[in-house]
């Protein structure tokens, strides 16, 4: 099959591959500043960029708006025309701060998870960065692309469909991960395409949609594809190259996994998500973990009640602190043997 380019809103993409988000700090600018040079979407993660920044422990949410400026701009200087975006979540309590950010710096796209942002649009505004959703079921996709037509008369650039197979945070109940056959992803994606041409037929444009979730090789790209999508969304495999702004034992975690070490656990952003079994895992089974700040991050995280702070875990992580930190990975992560190249990696999946 023959790899078509990924035409977002405006402008192209010469490789039909988005990097997916992953934050605390695993793809900042480096991750997709590369991916972007090599002609897919390089996208940064908005969630505590600023982690590394001089006084964030006194001013978390300054710190990130900055940061999320300076990506950008390193990314885009990195990517030789390539495209860049900003993946933001929406359960954040920043949310609507970070994608002001993100179209300030001159992103060329926002995509936004972890709960329907129904207020995109409104937040972008006019601005030519991209806007897209990221959806799991047809019923998500319909009620927002529904919402966004009835309010702000517009529809999405991009749906991502993110499958049961993802890294991080899932779009999907436990009882539903538990039996990922019966889910039926494949119907899904149909269903999900037949949904959004409506919208392409009312305001006359294409609506690419392009698919994440357990893409691990060649393959899987050319399965999505030959169901009808426009394009993939890769993050696991990203991880293992030497571009990757995670450190070094961030990387070699995801090398030395194997496919047992993969579990589902409870996120304090109230959704399940997928990562690795390790220390930090095994003393949150054993009870609730000492924290000593707020970070301010998410929307419904009440201190007092969650397990542990989902911040402080991601940044001990990307930083080496393997023991105490959370590493979330995606289903195929065991698959992974070796650190690659963001350009040995492009070239492994579409040529």
């Amino acid at each position: 099959m023959e790899f078509r380019e990924l035409t977002i809103k405006n402008k192209t993409a010469r490789i039909p591959i988005i990097q997916g988000g992953m934050g605390v700090g695993v793809s900042g600018f480096r991750l997709a500043g590369a991916v972007a040079k090599e002609g897919g979407v390089g996208i940064i993660s908005s969630a505590q960029i600023g982690y590394d920044e001089p006084g964030f422990e006194h001013d978390a949410c300054g710190c990130n708006l900055r940061a999320i400026e300076k990506h950008v701009r390193l990314a885009k200087e990195q990517a030789d025309g390539g495209l860049v975006g900003v993946n933001v979540m929406t359960a954040l309590k920043h949310y609507a701060g970070h994608v002001k950010a993100a179209v300030q710096a001159g992103a060329d796209l926002v995509v936004c998870g972890a709960g329907l942002p129904v207020d995109l649009p409104e937040l972008v505004g006019d601005a030519d960065t991209a806007i897209a959703p990221i959806v799991s079921s047809r019923k998500a996709a319909s009620v927002l692309l529904r919402m966004w037509d009835k309010k702000y008369h517009r529809t999405a650039d991009l749906l991502v469909v993110e499958g049961p197979f993802a890294g991080g945070h899932l779009g999907f109940t436990p009882a539903q991960l538990e039996d990922v056959q019966a889910l039926d992803f494949e119907e899904e994606i149909r269903q999900i395409l037949k949904e959004k041409s409506i919208y392409e037929r009312k305001y006359g444009v294409q609506i690419p949609v392009v698919v994440g979730g357990g893409i691990f090789d060649r393959s899987d790209v050319r399965r999505m594809l030959e169901l009808g999508a426009d394009g993939v969304q890769v993050a696991t495999r990203f991880v293992a190259t030497e571009e990757c702004d995670a450190s070094k034992a961030y990387k070699q975690a995801y090398i030395d996994a194997r496919d047992e070490d993969v579990v589902i656990v409870q996120s304090p952003v109230g959704m399940p998500g997928r990562a690795l079994y390790n220390a930090f895992i095994q003393k949150v089974e054993q009870g609730k973990q000492p924290i000593q700040k707020c970070f301010q991050c998410l929307k419904k995280c009440t201190p007092q009640k969650v397990p542990y702070c989902i911040t402080q875990a991601l940044v001990n992580a990307v930083l080496g602190d393997l023991e105490h930190g959370l590493i979330f990975c995606g289903a195929k992560v065991g698959k992974i043997r070796k650190m690659t190249t963001v350009a040995e990696l492009m070239r492994e999946l579409v040529m």
